[in-house]
């Protein structure tokens, strides 16, 4: 009776835990997108079909994260160019009234980034951003009434071929970047 006792409870306890498991990246797929890239031109998921991608949020006022972030992104893009990992990068704007593609394009540029795979977008309202970072990446974007800052993730995302999610990463942990190569390996075998 104890024997059976003991079973059904580190049964219940599996399922428990088997319910409380992150569900799998493919059950998360980014929605389709099309907004303006930082050349005035239309740029979104039909882009980047089949493709391995990193994406993050920033903007071009800001006065806290984005330019580590920014520049971290230019030393990945570098990481795997090395690595021979054919990865395209997306920095959303979280700050689309002022972020223009002109202005992302001058952002980018202090940065020797490759722009043959790194998009930056606009073209949106703050509203849009707001909701599709929570939606599609379960993130929050918020711009407060009363300041010039927006509150965004300073994660990186990585989206596999078929756009579904896979993982976010702090920068900020450089442990990161040899995880993340690997994660990328894995999805390109």
């Amino acid at each position: 009776m104890r024997k059976l006792k003991l079973i059904i409870q580190v049964l219940c306890c599996s399922l428990l835990l088997l319910a409380c498991t992150p569900k799998h990246h493919e059950e998360r797929k980014i929605e389709p997108f099309t907004f303006t890239n930082q050349e005035g031109q239309a740029f979104g998921m039909n882009d980047l079909t089949d493709t391995v991608w990193i994406a993050d949020f920033i903007f071009t006022n800001c006065t806290t994260i984005c330019e580590p972030m920014t520049a971290e992104m230019a030393s990945l893009q570098k990481i795997f160019k090395e690595k021979n990992l054919n990865v395209e990068f997306v920095s959303f704007t979280v700050d689309p009234a002022n972020d223009t593609p002109e202005k992302l394009k001058s952002f980018i540029s202090d940065f020797n980034a490759d722009l043959s795979n790194w998009n930056l977008l606009t073209g949106y309202t703050q509203a849009e951003i707001e909701v599709f970072a929570r939606d599609q990446f379960q993130t929050i974007v918020q711009k407060p009434a009363s300041s010039t800052q927006v509150i965004h993730s300073s994660n990186f995302y990585l989206i596999d071929q078929d756009g579904h999610f896979v993982k976010e990463y702090n920068f900020v942990d450089g442990s990161y970047v040899n995880e993340m190569v690997k994660d990328i390996k894995e999805l390109m075998k």
